[in-house]
């Protein structure tokens, strides 16, 4: 899996591409958010049209940067989720923690 960010209107947008699973992609993706933290980012949008697959690592790493944007003050938020994770957010009650958003004019209007 490949990770890129970029900044956006003061948010750090990550964006992985490919499975977030156990071994390479759930470690991508825990180091991109540790490192957008380390920069100084407090709101955070990951963007995950791009994400293929995820498992049971993938959603623990969800979960942890979640706890670690909002214990900084920050929010975590999610975008574009393709049918098979919302599908997976969904049987697991997790959707409920998180704000999905289509649209990423959207979600960056969400931090202001």
């Amino acid at each position: 899996m490949k990770v890129t960010g970029r900044q956006r209107e003061g948010v750090s947008i990550i964006e992985p591409k490919g499975k977030i699973t156990i071994g390479k992609g759930d470690i991508a993706l825990r180091d991109a958010v540790q490192e957008a933290l380390k920069a100084g980012s407090k709101n955070i949008l990951i963007n995950l049209k791009k994400a293929t697959r995820i498992d049971s690592s993938g959603m623990g790493e969800l979960i942890c940067a979640y706890t670690s944007v909002t214990n900084r003050g920050g929010k975590l938020k999610l975008l574009n989720l393709p049918s098979s994770i919302q599908d997976v957010l969904g049987i697991t009650q997790l959707i409920t923690v998180f704000d999905v958003f289509d649209d990423e004019e959207e979600a960056l209007a969400s931090y202001r």
